[in-house]
């Protein structure tokens, strides 16, 4: 490889406004480098030079203007934007993101909007779609209780996510039932779809007849769920933290199986997704970094970090229990929080229809929303 030019005499900087020469030039925002457009780069990382230096640089009028060594190209960059690039990036799907809470935060059950002021008012949209990226759930009232509906309310936030359950699932009673939501027992707090992997990250739920007595709807905040056990049981914490689990389904046309931890980690050790699922939990094999070099033991200790955060969710305080009634639409974020329900008859009416989006749908709807609603 030939050696780069000597460097400019007496001019030669590594960094310039406490950035690296490097990233500068690999951020510059002129017309050469990067689609006026569409705002993506037109030229890769092996198109710039492997040594970078700043030749020469001034200030005006708030704009920082760079000469670069030691192919001489010039970029300008605002102040403001250079100072918002300063802040530490912030990944909004960790804890450190959210509101956590616990059932007292919430006496009147999840935080509510109005379907048709929902739809024609960008603020109202705004701020139940905001709600449920920071709460993890958002109640929609007087949703028509009709088939299909549920799809519009889907749509408002981003896109379906079609599953081998179709569009939209029916829950409620049946003969012959593929899943135990199909029944009239009740549900432990769960996320769904554990087995699938990318797993559905946002569940809607909407009430098109309600049971005569039980069928009451649960949610729990495993963020908040997960931080006791870390605070209560770090062990506990560290094991559902770092074994891999194995999650299946199968039926006669579908056979599904992932596997990750209970408690997803950021690389900074923020809480960052729950994938907790009793029903689908497939027996605990050893092969994770958790895992001691006895598999009898820790299988034990296994069960027993599963069962104290199952008895954590279990909690009545964390609970926020409440009744969906017809026309009612619950959404929520499925890689935080746990849903759950009471028994029923099995000769009763209750009908939910659900369906399944993702949360990049919601934020960039929010994004979107943000830009034109005024402030």
């Amino acid at each position: 490889m030939p050696a780069p030019p000597p460097s400019p005499p007496g001019a030669g900087h590594d960094q310039a406004a406490g950035f690296a020469a490097t990233w500068l030039r690999a951020n510059c925002p002129c017309g050469r480098c990067r689609d006026p457009a569409s705002g993506q780069r037109l030229v890769s990382l092996t198109d710039l030079p492997a040594q970078v230096r700043v030749a020469a640089m001034a200030e005006s009028g708030g704009e920082l203007r760079i000469t670069f060594w030691p192919d001489g190209h010039e970029a300008a960059f605002s102040r403001s934007w250079l100072a918002r690039q300063s802040a530490p990036a912030a990944d909004e799907r960790t804890e450190g993101a959210k509101r956590l809470w616990t059932a007292a935060a919430f006496p009147d059950g999840p935080p509510g909007w109005p379907w048709p002021e929902y739809q024609a008012r960008d603020a109202v949209r705004l701020a139940g779609l905001a709600a449920l990226l920071r709460d993890g759930m958002m109640l929609l009232r007087g949703v028509p209780a009709e088939p299909g509906a549920v799809l519009a309310v889907a749509g408002s936030m981003g896109y379906v996510r079609e599953t081998n359950y179709g569009r939209l699932f029916d829950v409620r009673v049946t003969a012959t039932p593929s899943n135990l939501a199909f029944t009239g027992l009740p549900i432990a707090p769960h996320t769904d779809n554990p087995y699938r992997d990318p797993v559905p990250t946002v569940q809607l739920l909407h009430c098109l007849a309600g049971a005569a007595a039980g069928g009451d709807s649960g949610l729990v905040d495993g963020f908040a769920a997960a931080g006791l056990l870390r605070r209560e049981d770090p062990d506990a914490f560290g094991i559902l933290a770092g074994t891999p689990v194995t999650f299946a389904y199968a039926d006669d046309a579908t056979e599904l199986r992932a596997t990750r931890p209970v408690i997803g980690l950021d690389p900074a050790g923020q809480i960052r997704e729950i994938r907790f699922n009793n029903r689908s939990m497939e027996p605990w094999r050893p092969g994770g970094a958790a895992d001691g070099p006895d598999p009898v033991a820790s299988a034990a200790a296994f069960y027993a970090a599963a069962r104290a955060f199952a008895e954590i969710l279990a909690r009545p305080a964390l609970m926020l229990t409440f009744r969906l009634e017809p026309g009612d639409c619950v959404a929520f974020d499925n890689t935080r929080v746990l849903h759950a329900r009471t028994g029923f008859a099995a000769t009763g009416t209750r009908h939910l229809q659900g369906c399944y989006a993702d949360l990049d749908g919601v934020s960039s709807t929010v994004g979107v929303l943000r830009r034109r609603t005024p402030a």
